[in-house]
């Protein structure tokens, strides 16, 4: 006999109390002596009545339940399944898997202390300008160089898990005609891996400046991310739930993107990003906002992506 939406639920949540079209729950976030985790199955939300927890069945489903609950959870509710997962990962062969290091330009010099060279506060006022505070230039490590090959250019450094350099971006703060200059190595790697959570949302960026405004985000370096990538693999990987945060201007990209992402069963959300052009001419609390107003893209909207885009 298969299993029912509150089969599932009362395997991972134990036995509910019905109150109307809705179930009471122990509240699996702020632990509530009392049944305070209402769920409502046919619009597929849950809300907690004490801690504020809200969000999609499915988020409950897939951080608290196995691998199998959350696949016929999946089944029950028309979710695209985790396709092609194994051959994803069996792509990349050995070359194309080592981890990437680099080191930075000789003329780096870190924000982080208490320099106050003349480039250096031009740097510092650049950033300021941008509302980029001090703790964001102490959690992202960033420098700048005043000579060399990057002169005029904030540094923004990536680091991987181990804690080592995989990639830099360089940005002008001189009005250079080049907005950008970066390294010669490739760009398959995930910006900042070290200080990523998987198990909490994700947004995905376009560019580093974007990301420095947003809580647990990853730069794409661009608008598009290919299904072989790393970051696509790490995403699918660990099943996190992401929130695009991509420019408007760039609506076909975005629509591959979640195309890609619904197809490996991934929950998407899309954050409304105009009459700005990027996240980066927002301030923090402006994106924490937007990002409260995300659309869950479901996969019965991907039939209809140009509803979709139009959000």
């Amino acid at each position: 006999m298969s299993k029912s939406k509150l089969d599932i639920v009362r395997e991972i949540l134990g036995e509910p109390q019905r109150s109307g079209h809705e179930y009471l729950f122990f509240c699996v976030y702020c632990k509530h002596h009392k049944k305070k985790l209402s769920l409502n199955l046919d619009k597929g939300k849950y809300k907690c009545w004490i801690c504020d927890a809200s969000g999609p069945i499915t988020r409950l489903v897939r951080k608290h339940g196995t691998f199998t609950q959350l696949q016929a959870w999946r089944q029950l509710t028309g979710q695209v399944e985790i396709a092609d997962f194994d051959s994803l990962f069996s792509q990349k062969d050995e070359k194309t898997a080592e981890e990437q290091t680099i080191s930075l330009p000789e003329e780096f010099v870190s924000l982080c202390n208490l320099n106050s060279s003349l480039t250096s506060v031009q740097a510092r006022n650049y950033l300021a300008k941008r509302g980029i505070e001090k703790g964001d230039i102490l959690r992202w490590k960033l420098g700048y160089c005043a000579d060399g090959e990057y002169s005029g250019r904030i540094i923004a450094p990536s680091f991987n898990l181990d804690g080592k350099c995989n990639y830099f971006v360089g940005r002008t703060y001189t009005k250079h005609w080049k907005k950008y200059m970066n390294p010669p190595e490739g760009r398959d790697i995930i910006f900042n891996e070290l200080y990523v959570d998987w198990d909490d949302d994700v947004v995905l960026c376009e560019g580093v400046f974007d990301a420095i405004k947003v809580p647990n985000s990853v730069p794409i370096l661009g608008s598009t991310l290919r299904e072989d990538s790393k970051l696509f693999m790490q995403i699918v990987k660990n099943d996190s739930a992401i929130y695009l945060a991509l420019d408007p201007d760039a609506e076909k990209k975005i629509e591959k993107l979640v195309e890609s992402l619904l197809r490996y069963g991934i929950e998407v959300y899309k954050i409304p990003i105009a009459p700005f052009k990027d996240v980066g001419e927002m301030n923090k609390d402006e994106f924490l906002r937007r990002k409260g107003q995300a659309k869950l893209i479901k996969n019965s909207d991907y039939l209809l992506l140009d509803r979709i885009m139009s959000i």
